[in-house]
């Protein structure tokens, strides 16, 4: 599972799980917007069915689209034709929204085993984690927990994890917005997980 890259660019790679969400998602894209940094969405089918405006705008202003599955099961409680489903049937509904087929993964609840490994392996898909997973920003543990967990692990090549679908995201907002006018600042480039992958 790829957290972080070593490179010598200020380039970092924020990214958002669980959406796309009507509320929270088009916040987020706002954010993005007005730091000129690109973002990557690790989209769940489902919420893609419910929100297909909101993922096409997503990927019409040039952010990334990442797989999720489809219904965000802990896949190592699956079978492997279960698991392949839920990968492929997300793959599928990302190209037809977006007209572009997705080429990072993200196993929900970062769950995987050597199953998944070589099921992702055959697919080409590397699987992306991230650094900050102790501002569990899931959680809602407040604005500046998550600020403050999530600056703490920012270096060159980090990959971050923040949600902006299920529940209540307004702590994740105000975090990532504090976050965002630091790092671009701070001189950091915000870029999509496969313009970091790019950069090793």
């Amino acid at each position: 599972m790829i957290s972080d890259i070593t490179t010598s660019q200020k380039v970092v790679a924020i990214t958002f799980d669980d959406g796309p969400n009507p509320t929270y998602t088009p916040q987020v894209l706002e954010i993005f917007s007005e730091a000129k940094g690109k973002a990557t969405f690790f989209m769940i089918g489902e919420q893609m069915e419910k929100n297909p405006d909101v993922a096409k705008q997503v990927a019409a202003q040039g952010h990334e689209i990442g797989n999720h599955t489809y219904t965000h099961p802990k896949l190592s409680q699956l079978t492997h034709e279960e698991c392949a489903a839920e990968i492929y049937r997300t793959e599928r509904l990302i190209e037809d929204l977006t007209g572009r087929k997705p080429v990072v993964f993200r196993p929900p609840f970062l769950d995987y085993n050597e199953d998944i490994v070589s099921l992702l392996q055959q697919k080409g898909y590397p699987m992306i984690g991230a650094l900050n997973l102790e501002a569990q920003d899931w959680e809602q543990p407040g604005v500046d927990h998550i600020f403050e967990k999530s600056r703490d692990v920012v270096k060159n090549g980090s990959i971050l994890i923040f949600h902006d679908g299920y529940g209540d995201r307004s702590q994740t907002i105000e975090a990532v917005r504090r976050l965002v006018a630091e790092l671009t600042s701070q001189g950091y480039q915000l870029v999509t997980v496969s313009e970091l992958l790019r950069c090793l």
